[in-house]
């Protein structure tokens, strides 16, 4: 519970105990759903520069030539991975449980492909927004996304499908 020694209402100790829970048998027990945080992170970029703006310094063509690139590219990855894991009848939803250890199409390339696809999907919303906010705030980003997200679905997959997912975790990296 946060903030020992506080009186929490029964209804507030019961959602922040079911929130705060990191690992349950059956999903990987992450913070928050992905979407949610990246999403998150690019309206409180916005958000900051909208009161103190910092733009890129490159030209518009170069701005939308290079978002249009990240937008393609990460948004084609990304309907690889969901495409590839219905296919093998597993959930993308990282709050329902795997069926199956997914390590075919994009996943031979990254253990986490759909997480590389946001990442560039929100590069290619920053450049399109002409802002430097996203880009400081992706380290706060990232380092969720690696302790709150992705080291739980590692641990939770480990636990899930064993051997298998440790010899896939060995011979695939987990970004790029």
């Amino acid at each position: 519970m946060p903030f020992p020694g506080v009186a929490w209402p029964a209804p507030v100790k019961t959602a922040l105990a079911g929130f705060m829970k990191t690992t349950q048998p059956h999903i990987a027990g992450i913070i928050a759903p992905p979407p949610v945080l990246y999403l998150v992170s690019l309206a409180l970029a916005f958000g900051a520069n909208a009161i103190t703006p910092k733009s890129i310094s490159l030209s518009p063509l170069t701005l939308h030539v290079a978002s249009a690139v990240f937008l393609l590219l990460s948004g084609a990855l990304a309907r690889w991975a969901f495409v590839t894991m219905k296919k093998q009848g597993t959930s993308a939803n990282p709050r329902k449980q795997s069926e199956v250890l997914t390590t075919e199409g994009p996943f031979k390339l990254s253990r986490n492909p759909i997480y590389v696809a946001m990442t560039g999907l929100y590069f290619g919303i920053a450049l399109l927004g002409n802002s430097l906010w996203p880009f400081l705030f992706l380290v706060p980003l990232l380092a969720t996304m690696h302790w709150g997200v992705v080291l739980r679905e590692e641990r939770y997959l480990a636990q899930r499908f064993g051997k298998a997912y440790l010899g896939y975790k060995s011979r695939t990296r987990r970004w790029l």
